[in-house]
């Protein structure tokens, strides 16, 4: 027979308290639906309208995996300030989604996604 001796060291009357003097911002964008939002406002951005006509454009985010296609891109000018509307699938390790988009050309000629959600 074995005989020895134990001893608990586990006192949970005495457990340091929580320490709430740490507070955390907001949560930011996945790092990889921000780098296919990129993608997707330069394929906008730099399709040529003229030619495209009706066709779909694919786009594809290499860094990511992430692919889709841009069904529609409309073009309007309202106050002097070109904006293209844009409707897109989105396919990723998360599943398919379809977004509609807006980028507008900003001052300094860089053109800026100012809308970007997904439809239900």
């Amino acid at each position: 027979m074995m005989s020895g001796c134990v001893a608990s060291t586990l006192d949970f009357s005495d457990t340091a308290k929580v320490d709430r003097s740490i507070s955390t911002g907001s949560i930011p964008l996945e790092p990889e639906k921000v780098a296919d939002q990129d993608t997707i406002r330069n394929a906008v951005s730099s399709a040529d309208l003229g030619r495209l006509g009706n066709n779909p454009v694919p786009w594809a985010n290499a860094s990511t995996g992430s692919a889709g296609v841009i069904t529609t891109i409309a073009e309007d000018v309202s106050s002097g300030v070109v904006c293209r509307a844009f409707v897109t699938s989105r396919h990723a390790y998360d599943g398919i989604a379809k977004f509609y988009g807006r980028t507008c050309l900003v001052g300094n000629g860089q053109w800026q996604l100012v809308n970007f959600s997904q439809q239900s």
